[in-house]
């Protein structure tokens, strides 16, 4: 079992987008899987069909999603992001196209003295995403 699990929730502008989120992101990287989605019924807390608790499998690794309607003084920002190791070129490319459709890129994909291609990326649903090639 994971100890530690990035927690996603889904507020705000970007409420009622949980699961559409986790599908995107089990598009963009091998190795993704979707293992659990469990929605709000009617009469329950939250919106029908909203997402209660999501689980997407990225190499290895759980992302927990879920959607909330309540009023949060708060939304994802670029201080946390989603660091991602590419394996190659045409890996990395793809990655920053599907995240920067709709999305805000904080540092184009470039080489930097750190990395031979990197991107700092804000994507559609506000998650922040550094794609690495080393």
């Amino acid at each position: 079992m994971q100890k530690y699990t990035p927690f996603l929730m889904f507020v705000g502008e970007q409420h009622g987008k949980a699961e559409e989120a986790m599908q995107f992101y089990a598009s963009l990287f091998g190795q993704a899987q979707i293992t659990n989605v469990d929605r709000y019924g009617a009469g329950e807390a939250e919106p029908e069909g909203t997402l209660r608790n999501g689980v997407l499998t990225l190499g290895g690794t759980e992302f927990f999603f879920m959607d909330s309607s309540l009023e949060h003084a708060f939304t994802f920002t670029p201080a946390f992001s989603i660091f991602v190791r590419c394996e190659s070129e045409e890996e990395i490319e793809a990655a920053f196209a599907k995240l920067t459709e709709e999305g805000h890129i904080l540092m184009p994909l470039d080489t930097y003295g750190f990395s031979r291609q990197f991107a700092w990326i804000q994507d559609k649903y506000d998650v922040s995403w550094q794609i690495n090639l080393p």
